[in-house]
């Protein structure tokens, strides 16, 4: 029997597929600890340079602490010889996600199934329905670290979902690299269809979608947003850009005014959104423009990321934009979004929401606002807005 942990950098994809080693560990008669551990893995991410970094980093440390050390995920999809010079006791594992959970618990060797139904560490269960990208951005590695779209089949989607409720989960959050690109031709469903049984399930309280690219907001999209009932009212989805030149180059295939079109029939939703700083051929007008949008459409969060060349990308040898500036427009979004967040918070105050509680004193509303508010993890919790302040929304 080994001791193991398992670490994920990056996104809810990260995550899931983290969850996915975990779990399969805990099923072959391992032992999950914090410290001390024989085992671990380290699910990287290979998104900009400094996840790289980051993801190196994470590795070496947990080498100086572990017998063996399993780098998996979209790092080490990317390139091994980022994680060149690291101790021998770490192993790179260059494998799909699917294909890694059993890589990593045949090598480390099996016990006996001893735990197989092993409830997810957070609250929220995300339940991962489509993997892999079969765009191409000009910026983005994901294609090349996570392969074409595929998705799961609906049957184990509703399978699995199923399980999560029955295990406690109160809130399920559906997490895919492309999840407007989620097909199961056999059984004829597309997302939609998929948002809609799920929402059927007994016991559900809330469904959640992780991201959803604005070409995939359609009208029936939106029809079966608004018509299941669980489904929670916030949706993140990527801008990168608000000027036209600059998605052109992106080659994202969607122009500013398409993007605002998309997302008015869900006025009435949260909409956050991913921006990409600095990318090349970048100007200040062109920022501007990406202000402007972001101010316009009322979008209320903003996830900044700075651009990083990646390798194997059509702009992997290209970046124009100076660091400084490139620090400037991010602090200088940030702000936009910070003050953005805050005017929702306040214009929530005196109203009433449910909550749930993902850690101690603080949880998520229905539309994703954070909530400080007293209540047992897990639990959901109806609270009225007193306040906001800079860390969320004070309940009375």
């Amino acid at each position: 029997m080994a001791g193991f942990s398992v670490r994920f950098l990056g996104c809810k994809v990260s995550y899931a597929d983290a969850q996915a080693i975990r779990e399969r560990l805990l099923a072959d008669g391992h032992t999950e600890r914090a410290d001390a551990a024989d085992v671990a893995v380290v699910n990287t991410c290979c998104v900009t340079h400094e996840a790289v970094r980051k993801s190196r980093h994470a590795a070496g440390r947990a080498a100086r602490t572990h017998r063996r050390v399993y780098v998996t995920g979209c790092g080490a999809n990317l390139a091994a010889d980022g994680f060149a010079g690291l101790p021998e006791n770490v192993v790179v594992v260059p494998r799909r996600s699917e294909r890694t959970p059993d890589f990593v618990a045949g090598d480390v060797g099996a016990v006996g199934c001893v735990r197989a139904d092993a409830r997810l560490e957070r609250v929220r269960a995300f339940v991962k329905v489509q993997d892999g990208c079969s765009f191409s951005c000009a910026f983005c590695v994901i294609p090349f670290v996570r392969g074409e779209s595929r998705s799961r089949r609906a049957a184990d989607v509703l399978r699995e979902a199923r399980r999560r409720v029955e295990q406690g989960h109160k809130e399920i959050v559906l997490t895919g690299i492309n999840l407007g690109c989620y097909r199961d031709r056999e059984a004829g469903y597309t997302l939609p269809c998929l948002i809609r049984a799920l929402g059927e399930l007994p016991g559900l309280a809330r469904l959640r979608l992780s991201s959803i690219e604005v070409n995939h907001v359609n009208d029936e999209l939106a029809a079966a947003l608004r018509e299941t009932p669980a489904v929670a009212r916030h949706l993140h989805v990527p801008l990168q850009s608000g000027d036209d030149d600059v998605l052109r180059a992106m080659g994202r295939r969607y122009n500013a005014a398409t993007f605002l079109r998309r997302i008015a029939p869900l006025a009435d939703f949260n909409v956050t959104t991913d921006v990409i700083v600095g990318f090349p051929g970048e100007d200040e007008p062109a920022f501007r423009r990406t202000l402007d949008l972001v101010g316009g459409a009322g979008i209320s969060s903003v996830h900044v990321f700075p651009y990083s060349p990646r390798p194997g990308t059509k702009t992997a040898a290209a970046d124009t934009v100076p660091l400084e500036v490139k620090r400037d427009r991010g602090e200088r979004l940030r702000e936009l979004s910070r003050a953005a967040s805050l005017e929702r918070w306040r214009s929530k105050v005196g109203s009433e929401d449910v909550v749930l509680i993902d850690r101690p004193g603080r949880g998520y509303g229905d539309d994703y606002s954070p909530w400080l508010v007293r209540g047992e993890v897990g639990e959901l919790v109806r609270a009225r807005a007193r306040e906001a302040t800079e860390e969320g929304i004070l309940a009375a």
